[in-house]
């Protein structure tokens, strides 16, 4: 464990670091080339540094209100699963009257991890903002109780329609999948969030409807993916519903819908729905989706889809008392009886009581000729994993797993510090084993236990669906892992204790357990390391004709008892590579940099990655993501380099930036030799800004920052004065200012999300001449959108020299509005530069650098 002296060493070291890094990457560019060394020792703190919220510890007791609340659940025998499509589209305050109010078994399935969104908290998107996305909706989860599932879907970002949305996406494959969850959960009612057409809006919305009227009717169709029926039932669900609501200027609800009112007071939980529900919507911190808390009445509104409709409640003609199994008086008189002796300041008085109905539980025989003996089972295993978590509740049991190291090698044995401890008296408790090891110590009340044992993961410890690589819609995974939020295989412990007689297993994730000065006692999770990692100085080589680019590779060695490595190159077509291979002698280091060198060798040199191999199998490097209100996460992508040939001509030397909600285009502005300098508001005196080339606005400045009239202004006097500002796409709520440039424009909510649609050119026009000639091509790659939020009634001062639409829509105007004025230029876009300046597309970085040109 790390001692406090260590944790303020090493807090200390990665703040001086970080400092060292920023002045180095914003103020001296060719120490930038070497600072990845610098960068490799930042990361490998970081996999120590965790945030306050690391501290949720799985074995974390219940209060007496909630062993209570579990109590009374064990009476309810009915699940409904909520199903969308993304992150923070579910209804929280719904998902918590469900599974609290009612205490129905509760689940929502999100098809997608939200990996296309917006993040308004910092620079990560794509797989990383799925990741954190991910963590949000488990933090969610943790408040409302609901149960958290997930589909392959890859959110590849804003459509338009479900059409669009199923070219991504595998229809078929996304089907199977929402089947076998159906099947796997067994829900009595699925609600949707959407309806299946335009009034869904987005077309992952539109999609999602459809597949879950699809996956009701195919999970009860034992001709529809029968491979499935080798280790689940086929499922029909009482009824498909669609929860209705009032909101974005579109109105779904009616008088002769369904109503059920959900704003219930607990005096149990000592809050309402609504308030539960705030705190859980609230999860959704990338988004922007904090919530005001709601008390007193609220209607949700249900349509009817299919199946059997419901008339007065959710769950009309749905058994959900223990009638729903024949035979099983004797277990509704012990959970009676259980409820009703329960002593809140003596929980483990119902131990003796709980065991007994465990056993009732367990000898209750199924009739497998009957057509509901798959969910007689269901609910009879779900009940006895409830009545374990009870009994491991009022006996007040405490397991830990914890390693001193937050970080180990696969396929190598590492120690793991146990603890175990009984805290309610008069209950007797043996722990007889650990991962199957004999232990037989009799626990003494109030007495810790301590032990050690060894194990080991065979795997890194990468995120199951990223361990293959994935298509631009979908992840690739065996159906099996289907519905897992993380991964169900981490490094654990399992404890199997004897209480009264009864052996009770508790699995126990391995965590690193440590203190922090400030926070207390914090928990993070395990990182699991690769033999060998590698990150390059870029994700990507910009290459112009005839010239030679180098590439710097930073190897880091995490299995000590490798001292030698050879490493392979793949050879690229068209492209020359300095060297095919690269020998490391590590010796008493960990770390390793080399440079290799290359060049576009074909007339027209393609795009190109450039990877690297150790015993056949691609190299990867660390990714910590760390946020506040997450665990860190660590993932691991495989190091690639993006050799792009490119034509570029620019003058431009130094750019002052203006962060907006976080994106990359500062360091991708780097890559091309042009030196960026964060700026402030303070910094904005004309003396100041006359030093840049241009100025340049991050995404959604003008709604996070605080005296935007002023910036205007004063940004509108450097441009009089010669200057050149470039402000990149806001959005139209909450802006911090009334007039975002010299001439009115107002901002609109169309976009266009396919990557590929066609553009047109004013040819004429002197920003798409100077210094680079921009023609069609340069709207060949790009990722995921052309651009959002475009500028709507527009002053006649500003040129528009773009238009561009999805099918079978009119062409739009508002991506790229430009004004001479004074002496300067001014320059709003909506064009997704912050995707295609990170992402190496040669055509972006031409029109990005005219656009910081001053054309007179």
């Amino acid at each position: 464990m790390l001692l406090e002296k260590e944790l303020n060493f090493i807090f200390s070291s990665f703040f001086i670091l970080t400092f060292l890094f920023q002045f180095a990457f914003f103020h001296i560019k060719p120490l930038y080339l070497t600072m990845r060394i610098l960068t490799h020792y930042i990361l490998l703190l970081c996999l120590f540094i965790v945030q306050q919220q690391d501290a949720v510890s799985q074995s974390r007791n219940k209060s007496a209100s909630e062993i209570q609340q579990d109590l009374q659940k064990l009476d309810k025998l009915g699940s409904v699963l909520y199903f969308a499509a993304h992150p923070d589209d579910e209804n929280t305050r719904l998902i918590a009257w469900l599974a609290q109010e009612k205490k129905y078994r509760t689940g929502y399935l999100s098809l997608t991890r939200g990996d296309g969104g917006q993040n308004l908290l910092g620079t990560d998107l794509g797989i990383d903002l799925g990741l954190i996305r991910t963590q949000e909706l488990l933090a969610a989860r943790a408040i409302d109780k609901g149960e958290q599932f997930f589909s392959s879907a890859y959110d590849f970002g804003f459509s338009k329609t479900h059409e669009e949305t199923f070219q991504f996406w595998d229809h078929e494959a996304a089907l199977r999948e929402a089947v076998w969850i159906i099947r796997k959960f067994q829900p009595d009612v699925i609600i949707t969030r959407f309806p299946p057409d335009r009034r869904g809006g987005h077309g992952h919305h539109q999609a999602s409807a459809i597949l879950a009227h699809e996956a009701f009717l195919a999970a009860a169709d034992k001709n529809k993916f029968p491979e499935q029926l080798k280790s689940l039932n086929v499922w029909q669900a009482k009824r498909l519903i669609w929860n209705t609501a009032n909101f974005g200027g579109q109105n779904n609800t009616s008088d002769d819908q369904l109503k059920v009112d959900i704003g219930h007071y607990s005096p149990l939980l000592g809050e309402s729905y609504g308030e539960i529900a705030s705190k859980s919507r609230s999860q959704h911190k990338t988004q922007g989706f904090g919530a005001a808390s709601s008390r007193g009445t609220a209607i949700e509104y249900f349509e009817h889809v299919a199946g059997s409709p419901a008339r007065e409640t959710l769950m009309d003609e749905v058994e959900t008392s223990w009638k729903r199994i024949p035979n099983t008086a004797n277990i509704q008189q012990l959970i009676s009886e259980l409820n009703r002796d329960f002593q809140p300041s003596n929980p483990q008085q119902s131990i003796d009581d709980l065991i007994a109905l465990r056993k009732a539980l367990v000898s209750r025989s199924v009739d497998t000729k009957s057509s509901s003996a798959s969910n007689q089972k269901y609910w009879l295993e779900q009940k006895k994993k409830e009545v374990d978590d009870l009994i491991i509740a009022c006996a007040g049991i405490w397991a830990d797993a914890v390693t001193p190291q937050g970080h180990q090698v696969a396929n190598r044995p590492f120690a793991v510090q146990l603890e175990a401890i009984v805290r309610n008296p008069g209950v007797q408790v043996e722990l007889v084993a650990v991962n199957g090891n004999p232990i037989n110590a009799v626990l003494q009340t109030n007495s810790m236990w301590r032990g050690n044992t060894q194990t080991q993961s065979n795997k890194i410890s990468q995120p199951y669906w990223l361990v293959e690589p994935h298509t631009l819609g979908k992840f690739n995974f065996p159906i099996e892992s289907v519905g897992y939020p993380t991964n169900p295989d981490y490094p654990k412990a399992t404890f199997t204790f004897k209480i009264n007689n009864q052996t009770i297993t508790v699995d126990q994730q391995v965590r690193q357990r440590f203190v922090d000065p400030v926070h207390g006692e914090l928990y993070a999770p395990l990182v699991v390391l690769p033999a060998l990692t590698v990150k390059s100085s870029s994700d990507f080589a910009l290459v112009k004709e005839g010239e030679e680019q180098s590439i710097q590779l930073t190897f880091s060695r995490h299995d000590e008892a490798i001292k030698q490595f050879e490493v392979q190159i793949e050879p690229i077509p068209g492209w020359q590579l300095s060297q095919q291979s690269i020998q490391l002698n590590f010796d008493n280091e960990s770390v390793l940099s080399r440079t290799i060198k290359v060049k576009a060798t074909a007339a027209r040199a393609t795009k190109a990655l450039l990877r690297l191999k150790y015993k056949g199998e691609p190299l990867r490097y660390i990714k910590t993501l760390t946020y506040n209100h997450i665990p860190s996460l660590t993932w691991f992508p495989i190091t690639e380099v993006a050799c792009q040939p490119i034509a570029l001509e620019h003058n431009i030397r130094h750019v002052g930036y203006l962060a907006g909600a976080g994106d990359l285009v500062p360091e991708s502005l780097q890559q091309i030799g042009i030196h960026v300098t964060p700026l402030t508001d303070k910094d904005l005196s004309l003396s100041n800004l006359q030093k840049f080339d241009a100025v340049v606005l991050g995404v959604r400045y003008y709604n996070i920052a605080k005296d935007a009239g002023s910036t205007v202004s004063k940004l509108m006097e450097y441009v009089q004065q010669g200057g050149v500002v470039v402000t990149q796409y806001t959005v139209n709520s909450r802006l911090t200012a009334d007039k975002l440039g010299p001439y009115t424009f107002s901002l609109g909510r169309a976009r266009v999300t396919e990557e590929d649609a066609p553009v047109s050119l004013d040819t004429n026009d002197p920003t798409l001449i100077f210094p680079n000639k921009i023609g069609a091509e340069d709207f060949e790659g790009w990722v995921q959108e052309r651009g959002l939020y475009f500028a709507e009634q527009i002053d006649k001062n500003y040129r528009t020299p773009l238009r561009m639409n999805d099918k079978g829509e009119q062409p739009h105007a508002g991506s790229l509005l430009i004004a001479n004025y004074g002496k300067g230029k001014f320059v709003y876009t909506s064009l997704a530069f912050f995707r295609q300046l990170p992402a190496g597309v040669p055509g972006a970085y031409r029109l990005f650098v005219n656009l910081l040109t001053n054309e007179k």
